[in-house]
């Protein structure tokens, strides 16, 4: 059984027992007893309704949870006008990425303190199938920026 529909009816049994453990307080209180057999009950209903009221929270916090982490893709994110074509990194944090925004193809380098625009491709340089048929993103931006597959320096 799916844990979030688990939550959900252990909740709603929980919310359907506080209208009787209410009433038993209700009836409790007018009977107004004195004495040590009538403060027992009292306790013991106080006990459970704030028990009862504990755990309808706490499985309401979980549920909000649950649901928050299911719909956080339906925000109306547009992703179809911006995408990574390739990323290549060149050190521990460093990193240059290929993106594609329109018709335009965008190399840009990424580091911890900033983002650098390197390049602006007017036709695509790599395309969709080019990419995920060769991984060698490396030697096809060589290629592209002049330096060949095997020799020039290896600053970027």
């Amino acid at each position: 059984m799916n844990l979030s529909v688990l939550y959900a009816r252990w909740t709603l049994g929980l919310a359907g027992l506080m209208p009787l453990l209410v009433k038993a307080q209700e009836a409790q209180q007018e009977t107004g007893g004195d004495g040590i057999g009538a403060s027992t009950p009292d306790t013991m209903t106080t006990a459970l309704t704030l028990g009862a009221g504990l755990i309808v929270v706490l499985a309401f916090i979980l549920f909000s949870g649950w649901i928050a982490r299911r719909v956080q893709g339906l925000g109306g994110v547009n992703t179809q006008a911006l995408k990574v074509v390739a990323v290549l990194s060149v050190g521990q944090k460093e990193r240059v990425a290929l993106v594609e925004v329109g018709d335009k193809q965008i190399l840009i380098g990424i580091t911890p303190q900033s983002v650098r625009t390197l390049h602006v491709f007017d036709e695509p340089v790599v395309t969709g199938a080019q990419s995920a048929a060769s991984g060698d993103f490396a030697r096809k931006l060589q290629q592209v920026m002049g330096r060949g597959a095997t020799g020039g320096s290896n600053d970027v």
